[in-house]
């Protein structure tokens, strides 16, 4: 599973729903992947108090981090070009099918667009 940064949030804010399906998750054993672009957008919310972030940065050590490699980067690179969507959300499309897993999101508009990428609402 490859979490978007909008799955990230509701789960820091307590939604109730995400909350419970990331717990199973993870109580089952699934890995569950961080693409790099989402965890410097969470990390870059200017109105993130020193111990927002302290909690923060403690959930995200619990998820399996993916770099933005080359590998990555141009896989970002293809959507983009052919999708038109935004840098961001490409290269946590990319990050999903780099690592044949679905994509965890709330924002399925977007991500439509990519029609290899099999997304999965919370």
């Amino acid at each position: 599973m490859t979490l978007d940064t909008n799955i990230v949030i509701a789960y820091l804010v307590g939604d109730a729903a995400v909350v419970k399906t990331l717990s199973q998750w993870k109580e089952e054993g699934r890995v569950i992947f961080l693409p790099a672009v989402a965890e410097a957008e969470i990390l870059s919310f200017p109105g993130l108090s020193a111990e927002e972030k302290r909690r923060t940065e403690e959930f995200l050590e619990n998820l399996t981090f993916i770099s933005f490699d080359r590998t990555v980067a141009r896989r970002s690179a293809e959507i983009r070009r052919i999708s038109r969507i935004k840098f961001p959300d490409a290269a946590i499309a990319a990050t999903a099918l780099v690592t044949y897993t679905p994509l965890i999101t709330r924002n399925v508009r977007d991500f439509k667009k990519i029609p290899e990428l099999t997304t999965i609402t919370i």
